[in-house]
């Protein structure tokens, strides 16, 4: 949708953005090789991603950080811009506008992530924890003991009663550990009214302590990260893992932090962990728990657990989840960011096993693009980024029945929505832009929304002259 009304005047006007331009031009060589000179990039209040190597001049880093005061004067979040300058001079800017049903591309000058469905969250954040029927304490796990220890740290301090922890396990739908009732048996915890008591009580404990109020189950919705990296993860917990590979469950329960992370009582451990074992959540991580101490009697008594490195990309069959496929280069930027890669491959033959969550089709080295056949009908394939022009047949799209994720250049769109073959399944999307053609990404992008009934993408368009290139 290209729409003439400037949201914000001092941020709509051409000579704003021209020094921008100025420096992104670089040497102009495309100019003087009589080509189109095509630049893009983003500006918010607090960054900017700007392709320019060196440093800046005065007048663009002037430039820029009036556009930032503007932004942040405005509370815009963010503003995605693209150019075509001409050889003559003549150019036309495209300044895209935040959208509610747009992710930013985070350092990247991308239009972003199109969320198809409102509040939808990538496969590996729905995902429950496997029932581990034989998980038991750990041996040092002793609830005796450790009421012992906090009562001699914590004299004439008033706990919890029996009747207040069954609320508190009938509120979070679970059943306590023995260990975690000894603790609030020992001190219920109140921050609100009596400070000094609470900072004892955390002291003696090894944390800051959380009242019995205040303990919840880890919430995977609130560490998703968002569909730009989220749809390149995928889970998966090894037989030897003593922590479940997952972003949250109802049974890590929080019940103190250092600062920053959580700590959080497991009662839904890993194949190889123990019911009742202390893990930490690294608010600094979107997925996943560390290992801190078998029991709670080890954490308060401060024998932590050495380091485990988990395996949790690959299968049971060793066979990667994630894979990439291509040799990379130039143009590729909207796959080279993934995440979690497990496995790089020649060909989307060598990729393809039934295990197979994403893949990441790079521009070939030699230019032969890759045909989708062989990963046809894959059981669990939910996430395809394809860099432009990397598709033998966009078409074959189509024959992956459980996408979540997709991402392709504007070519191939184009295709998939001439043909009405844009599969129904996805819940996110992005369009990928060749030799930073973003100027039309748009007009893609408000195609796809509309067979959503989303709300599409404001982008205005500036129209001015650079002169000549020198």
């Amino acid at each position: 949708m290209v729409d003439q009304r400037l949201p914000l005047s001092s941020v709509g006007a051409f000579a704003v953005w021209e020094p921008v331009l100025r420096l992104m031009l670089g040497d102009d060589t495309d100019r003087r090789a009589a080509r189109t000179a095509r630049v893009a990039g983003r500006v918010g209040p607090h960054g900017w991603s700007l392709a320019h190597r060196g440093s800046m001049s005065s007048a663009a880093r002037t430039a820029v950080e009036g556009i930032q005061r503007a932004l942040a004067r405005g509370r815009v979040q963010e503003v995605a811009f693209s150019a075509e300058v001409r050889p003559d001079g003549r150019t036309t800017l495209g300044l895209v506008w935040p959208s509610p049903v747009v992710e930013p591309a985070i350092g990247r000058p991308d239009l972003g992530v199109l969320v198809l469905a409102e509040g939808s969250l990538a496969e590996p954040w729905l995902r429950r924890p496997e029932p581990v029927p034989g998980a038991v304490p750990a041996p040092s796990a002793d609830p005796e003991s450790l009421e012992r220890t906090l009562r001699e740290r914590l004299p004439g301090v008033v706990g919890a009663t029996e009747a207040e922890i069954a609320a508190t396990e009938a509120r979070l739908g679970a059943t306590l550990s023995d260990e975690l009732k000894a603790l609030y048996r020992v001190t219920r915890v109140d921050w609100a009214d009596d400070f000094e008591a609470a900072v004892r009580a955390g002291q003696a404990v090894g944390c800051e302590l959380s009242g019995l109020e205040d303990l919840e189950g880890v919430d995977a919705a609130a560490r998703h990260p968002g569909w730009g990296s989220g749809a390149a993860h995928a889970a998966g917990t090894s037989p030897d893992a003593a922590v479940q590979d997952l972003a949250g469950s109802p049974g890590w329960i929080r019940f103190g932090g250092n600062g920053g992370d959580d700590f959080a009582v497991d009662l839904t451990p890993g194949p190889a962990g123990h019911l009742g074992q202390v893990i930490l959540v690294d608010h600094e991580r979107s997925f996943g728990a560390e290992l801190v101490a078998d029991s709670l009697t080890d954490f308060v008594l401060g024998r932590p657990r050495e380091e485990r490195h988990d395996r949790p990309h690959r299968r049971g069959d060793g066979l990667p989840a994630v894979a990439r496929v291509g040799a990379g280069g130039p143009g590729v930027a909207g796959v080279a960011g993934v995440a979690g890669v497990a496995g790089v491959a020649g060909t989307v033959q060598a990729a393809a096993h039934p295990a197979l969550e994403v893949l990441a089709i790079e521009a070939a080295g030699d230019g032969a693009p890759f045909s989708l056949a062989p990963v046809s009908g894959l059981p669990r394939l939910r996430t395809l980024t394809a860099a432009p022009g990397a598709l033998a047949d966009p078409l074959e799209v189509a024959g992956l029945t459980g996408l979540e994720h997709l991402e392709l250049g504007t070519e191939e769109w184009r295709a998939l929505l001439d043909a009405g073959a844009v599969p129904r399944t996805l819940k996110a999307a992005a369009v990928t832009a060749r030799d930073q053609d973003h100027l039309h990404v748009v007009a893609i992008a408000n195609q796809i929304l509309a067979l959503w009934d989303r709300p599409r993408i404001v982008q205005t368009l500036l129209d001015g002259d650079l002169g000549p290139a020198t």
